[in-house]
């Protein structure tokens, strides 16, 4: 009897959804069985990602394909407004998904997770899929006890639509736990370009850089009596989203709902 987890893939043509079904295909507690998207219809997933044919061709009806294939979970690293539109339909059809992407609201999230329960399924979601990424979060929470003014410069390849990028967003979140609110800079600072002084949470500067060349990289920086701390953390490639990824896909059958961040599952 296979025991294999039956995988789809939305988004399969992109570069990210190719790194996916690559290691989906190496790995041995895996099977890819239907890949998504709206280009390169037709293609064997196997020769789009430079490997054996594998028999799995790219198709463009989300609803359709999940019936017909019957995966047990979809892994969706789109945009925000293709997944607004992805999820209720594999959610429906009870059907386990990970998610990838930023941008999502809180009150879209939730109702992810209320019909995930509804359909007896889960749905998993995470800022940032790197193990390193995790553990830049979790030292600068401790870090901001410490040292309380910071701030968070994060750099994104310059097709990233959404800005700061969500791993930002759960830094200062986790940051903010650890640290009262107040303002940093001088009271009579001013900005002679408009928006130079960054984003601001609880107090604290959040700065986005958007350029091509870049992956996905942050700093969060620490300023104290005549010493500064600067955590950061680079990926490289997005092989450094895979591992992340390929525990969210074997774990996400165990959730009932919705649960949020890589750490949770590690």
């Amino acid at each position: 009897m296979d025991t294999r987890i039956r995988v789809g893939v939305i988004g399969a043509a992109g570069k990210m959804g190719r790194e996916i079904m690559k290691a989906v295909m190496k790995d041995d507690e895996l099977e890819l069985v239907c890949a998504v998207d709206v280009s390169l219809l037709g293609t064997d997933c196997g020769e789009l990602c430079e490997m054996n044919k594998c028999g799995v061709e790219i198709s463009s009806d989300l609803d359709e394909t999940i019936k017909e294939k019957k995966p047990d979970a979809m892994i969706d690293f789109t945009v925000a407004k293709a997944v607004s539109a992805n999820a209720p339909t594999v959610l429906r059809n009870g059907v386990n998904l990970v998610i990838g992407t930023s941008g999502l609201s809180e009150e879209e999230l939730n109702d992810f997770g209320e019909l995930a329960k509804a359909n007896d399924c889960g749905v998993f979601i995470a800022s940032n899929f790197a193990i390193g990424a995790v553990l830049m979060m979790k030292f600068a929470a401790e870090a901001i006890k410490y040292m309380p003014y910071a701030e968070v410069i994060e750099m994104h390849h310059d097709h990233k639509k959404d800005a700061p990028s969500g791993t930002a967003v759960q830094t200062l979140k986790k940051m903010a736990e650890n640290r009262e609110s107040f303002r940093q800079g001088t009271e009579d600072e001013f900005e002679k370009i408009e928006g130079s002084r960054g984003g601001e949470y609880e107090g604290m500067r959040v700065h986005s850089v958007r350029l091509p060349g870049y992956v996905a990289h942050q700093e969060v920086m620490f300023g104290g009596l005549g010493q500064i701390l600067t955590i950061r953390h680079d990926s490289i490639t997005r092989e450094s989203f895979i591992p992340g990824i390929m525990l969210a896909v074997k774990k996400v059958g165990d959730i009932k709902g919705l649960l949020s961040g890589l750490e949770n599952i590690m």
